[in-house]
């Protein structure tokens, strides 16, 4: 059963002139997630736009906002195949547990200067 979903999108261009900004990396992105992005080399800008819209589109597929939770709860994580999932911590994994929510799809995309991601959960 769908228990939400959410999308979202995001300028490139406005996460690249963040990335010189360190404490909002530290404050957005998990170490891993940091560690896959600046080694995407050319691309990455567009990975950690594409993980900040994955985020929010996981945020607005609970329907809460960030009450009670931080950026950092909601990680985006790649398998072997290079395919994202996400792995929530903290107030998210709470919530999840409590609504009976056991997966969530997420799917990322960019252009040259878009990212966005879909983000749906299931109970």
């Amino acid at each position: 059963m769908i228990k939400g979903t959410g999308v979202d999108i995001v300028e490139i261009k406005r996460i690249r002139q963040s990335l010189d900004n360190e404490k909002f990396i530290n404050r957005i992105f998990t170490a891993q997630e940091q560690s896959y992005c600046n080694g995407r080399n050319i691309m990455r800008a567009s990975s950690y736009a594409a993980r900040f819209a994955a985020k929010e589109a996981v945020v607005k597929a609970f329907g809460t906002g960030m009450r009670g939770g931080t950026w950092q709860d909601i990680e985006i994580v790649v398998d072997e195949a290079g395919a994202p999932h996400v792995k929530l911590h903290g107030y998210f994994a709470y919530s999840a547990t409590k609504r009976k929510i056991y997966n969530i799809f997420i799917s990322l995309s960019h252009s040259k200067d878009y990212a966005i991601a879909q983000a749906i959960l299931e109970g």
